[in-house]
């Protein structure tokens, strides 16, 4: 498939489906008119792409991961390495440290707002 149906399969812009090719994440054969044309299975792989990039991992660690996940069902190969294994989980406790801090920041902002709503409310009256 063309660029352009990739792009709208996936809701990602092309410019966004270029970078990951300049980035080793997706790979397009050419048409004899240089066009890209992509497998059917990209649809997946895009999808993975955007999955690990809204995790917080940068292109060179969706790079080495990507490799050792299957598209389709997104689950494990047997072929992570033991420095993967251990770079990955740097990745998990950092995505944990940054929900731990959202988590705390919700909870000022809910005090700040049960504060003002019930001093809005006794003003109110």
């Amino acid at each position: 498939m063309r660029i352009g149906e990739l792009a709208r399969r996936t809701g990602v812009s092309e410019r966004s489906l270029r970078y990951y090719e300049k980035q080793g994440l997706l790979a397009a054969e050419r048409t004899p008119g240089g066009h890209r044309d992509y497998p059917v299975a990209a649809v997946d792989r895009v999808v993975r792409i955007q999955e690990l990039f809204a995790a917080g991992l940068c292109s060179s660690k969706i790079a080495q991961l990507l490799p050792c996940m299957r598209d389709v069902d997104g689950g494990p190969s047997e072929i992570a390495t033991a420095h993967l294994v251990a770079d990955l989980t740097a990745e998990r406790d950092r995505i944990d440290r940054t929900i731990r801090d959202l988590i705390r920041s919700r909870d000022v902002l809910d005090d700040v707002i049960d504060t003002a709503a019930g001093r809005t409310a006794a003003a109110g009256r």
